[in-house]
């Protein structure tokens, strides 16, 4: 069993008390969990399907052509056509749906009415649909999970990238120091919004490039920070000690400085996933983020402005995203509040 320091026990039961932080960490690491397992709530293809004795699980499995259930076509099974169809016979068969029995790509329309339609309950349209007909809540759940992954993945790129050059900035110092220096104040003043429109205008963004070009941007707040404590730290006396011992710089800089320059590190993490999520949402939201029809809030965001009358686009859209940004804004505050050195520091 690994065994924490008790500094960090301490933190953490610190955290806990945090009673506003702690339950918005909660709540955020709950509605993660959910998204990434949003097939099992909100899906159109079945949970179970028995029939003729045997049972089937669509949703995590391959395609599963009409004609296994009996039906005439070789292309996958409509669910909830096949769901009525045994509700209606008076065989034993049965399927599951899940509770949104809708994915966020397909398109409910309805006889001679045009979309988006109104929430409603009997169609299991619970945040209604939006222009083209596809249910709101699906596309709520699935954009969520692109944009926390997006915000993970931008976070490990920026860290990895903006602590290395950070920390070796503060520690070498000298002519590595002032050559980077110019170099981060040169990528400051590269105006990024024209290199998104700039890359839009000759290939379509998808995930990994609009990541490449975040984290080709994104690292450079954390190497300030960094740079600054790694000055602080190379000063004190166990590094001294370590140098007097012949340890290596990159082993004094990855084994030592950065684990105790940790506090700072998880404070910034919070916020960045926050920026991390509305850059994604802005980006969509201008049309030059993810391609149609990959699910998007800032997508939905810009079709709620276009169609007022449709309410509830627009303020599904709203309420996810203040509820998305308060609960990871007071997760980092209480992080910021439970790991401050400062309450953790015995003077001699």
């Amino acid at each position: 069993m690994m065994k924490l320091n008790p500094v960090t026990l301490q933190k953490i039961r610190r955290f806990r008390s945090i009673r506003r932080g702690f339950w918005s960490f909660v709540i955020i690491l709950v509605m993660i969990l959910f998204s990434f397992f949003a097939e099992v709530f909100i899906n159109s293809k079945a949970l179970v399907v028995y029939y003729e004795g045997r049972l089937f699980f669509p949703t995590y499995s391959k395609m599963i052509p009409g004609s296994t259930f009996g039906l005439n076509y070789e292309y996958e099974t409509n669910y909830r056509e096949l769901k009525k169809e045994f509700e209606q016979s008076k065989e034993s068969h049965f399927v599951i749906m899940p509770p949104v029995p809708y994915n966020p790509y397909e398109n409910d329309l309805k006889f001679n009415e045009f979309p988006p339609f109104a929430p409603s309950v009997s169609d299991r349209h619970f945040f209604g649909t939006d222009n083209v007909g596809r249910d709101i809540l699906a596309r709520l759940v699935y954009g969520f999970r692109t944009a926390i992954l997006f915000s993970f993945i931008l976070l490990f790129l920026n860290y990895t990238i903006g602590i290395s050059i950070g920390c070796s900035m503060g520690y070498f110092g000298g002519k590595f120091d002032l050559f980077f220096q110019r170099i981060i104040e040169i990528w400051t003043n590269v105006p990024f919004l024209y290199i998104i429109i700039i890359i839009s205008s000759i290939v379509v963004p998808n995930f990994r490039i609009l990541l490449l070009i975040m984290a080709f941007f994104g690292w450079i707040s954390i190497t300030w920070v960094m740079r600054t404590m790694t000055y602080k730290e190379k000063e004190r006396e166990y590094v001294l000690a370590l140098r007097s011992l012949g340890a290596s710089h990159w082993r004094i800089i990855f084994k030592h400085i950065i684990p105790n320059t940790i506090s700072v590190i998880v404070t910034y993490a919070p916020f960045a996933i926050s920026g991390g999520i509305i850059a994604l949402t802005s980006l969509d939201y201008l049309g030059f983020g993810l391609p149609a029809p990959t699910p998007s809030w800032g997508e939905m965001l810009s079709q709620g402005w276009q169609n007022m009358e449709a309410w509830w686009i627009a303020s599904s859209v709203v309420g996810a995203l203040i509820i998305t940004l308060i609960t990871v804004t007071f997760t980092g505050e209480g992080i910021r509040e439970a790991f401050d050195p400062k309450l953790h520091t015995t003077y001699e």
